[in-house]
């Protein structure tokens, strides 16, 4: 629930800024500024605001990473051009400054994330919900059974995982047991990454005519 609340918000922004962008429109008249919140409802938002933060965050190191996965990614793809014997002290060096990049985006992204919770996610919460609803809200989010469903979500989510990977595995293994056998042929090479048994040729050298 509350990273549907988030998302939905964010998403819905992004959609409107889309079709602006896409749709010319008229210029629309200046919104009616929404009043400051009450002491009473700051309160609510707060506490509602504080509820997202996890997510805010996650949202925020996973943009602010999002070019180092992009760049690693590049990295892998050119390591082959790298000398073989130079290859792992790069695959060090590249990984240690990859680590040092998220550790030092990673609280930029934090502080960046907790300051538009406040300027950016509570102004847009105020103007969509009353008090009434967020105190509706905030006693579904802050229920006990929810917070209890929410911690168990990691252990209910590794133990669906086991038991799917243990379902599917009888029906995938023998199609991905044919699709290796089928591009070790293309390529020519023996199956299961086996060498050549000895004084028996290559199927391509073996096919190769006499001179």
């Amino acid at each position: 629930m509350k990273k549907s609340l988030l998302i939905a918000l964010l998403a819905g922004a992004a959609v409107t800024q889309a079709s602006a962008q896409v749709t010319p429109q008229a210029p629309a008249a200046a919104p009616a500024p929404v009043a400051a919140p009450s002491a009473a409802k700051k309160a609510l938002l707060d506490r509602l605001v504080a509820l997202q933060q996890p997510g805010l965050e996650s949202m925020a190191r996973g943009l602010a990473e999002q070019p180092l996965r992009q760049m690693m990614g590049a990295a892998q793809q050119a390591l082959p051009r790298v000398p073989e014997d130079k290859r792992e002290a790069a695959i060090t060096k590249i990984e240690g400054l990859a680590k040092q990049y998220a550790d030092e985006v990673g609280p930029i992204a934090k502080d960046k994330a907790a300051k538009l919770g406040q300027t950016a996610l509570l102004p847009m919460l105020n103007e969509r919900f009353s008090e009434d609803e967020l105190r509706a809200l905030l006693v579904a989010l802050e229920a006990p059974a929810y917070k209890k469903y929410q911690a168990a979500l990691p252990e209910l989510g590794n133990a669906f995982t086991q038991q799917l990977v243990t379902e599917l595995r009888p029906s995938l293994e023998p199609k991905l047991k044919t699709l290796e056998q089928q591009v070790a042929s293309t390529l020519g090479l023996p199956a299961n990454g086996e060498a050549p048994a000895k004084g028996k040729a290559p199927a391509a050298a073996a096919s190769k005519p006499k001179k």
